[in-house]
């Protein structure tokens, strides 16, 4: 059974402690924080798919934590839930503006937090799979264009190589004999990359050098 990371940011001891114990019962795999600014150092290591931090800490709140969390493409998927004495709806509507997914009022009971948890899991591994499927459509759009661009000058440089040869004295051709071999094995192996982006259908990405990676044809 897969584990899934959840981080809890909150200051008071107790709190934490008894929210860890209940997640690492369950399943989970749990680091603490005990405000936002130590979360933010967390997160250079560790990425949950759920983070539980109280609205009220030192150094940096929960909702400030959210602020900027949800302003990083790396981590605007994160299931954020706030834990928070404040039951006043314009309360919770100031964290919905910041980007706070959930609201869970203090004091909490265990069974409603892990039905939340098991919620924010679901939607998070759902708006990542629809993040990869916008990501592969973007890919396959791209490589069409690009196939189809390709075609274009690639016709005209066919005709040309066509008319020059025809232009050629069959002595003349004799002398660039290897030249015009290299042109038309260039020539097909580009006909063969501008078809296999404009058919892609399900692209794959290989590493090339270093942390890059391209787009696997072959």
């Amino acid at each position: 059974m897969e584990k899934y990371n959840v981080l809890i940011v909150e200051d008071e001891k107790d709190t934490s402690f008894i929210l860890n114990k209940l997640l690492t019962k369950n399943g989970y795999e749990v680091v603490v924080a005990h405000n936002g600014q130590e979360a933010l150092e967390v997160l250079k290591n560790y990425l949950p798919k759920i983070i539980l931090a109280d609205w009220t800490m030192p150094v940096m709140d929960g909702l400030e934590l959210c602020n900027i969390l949800k302003a990083d493409e790396k981590y605007k998927l994160i299931y954020f839930l706030m834990l928070t004495a404040r039951a006043l709806l314009k309360d919770r509507i100031t964290g919905l503006d910041v980007g706070a997914d959930d609201f869970l009022v203090k004091p909490i009971e265990n069974q409603e937090l892990l039905a939340r948890i098991r919620t924010g899991i679901r939607i998070h591994n759902l708006q990542n799979e629809l993040k990869n499927v916008e990501h592969d459509k973007a890919i396959v759009e791209m490589a069409c264009t690009i196939g189809h661009k390709i075609n274009n000058p690639l016709s005209s440089l066919i005709m040309s190589v066509q008319n020059l040869q025809e232009e050629l004295e069959q002595q003349q051709q004799n002398s660039f004999k290897d030249d015009l071999i290299v042109i038309k094995e260039s020539i097909e192996r580009i006909k063969v990359l501008a078809n296999d982006l404009i058919h892609l259908q399900n692209p794959e990405m290989t590493d090339y050098s270093g942390s890059n990676k391209m787009l696997k044809l072959d």
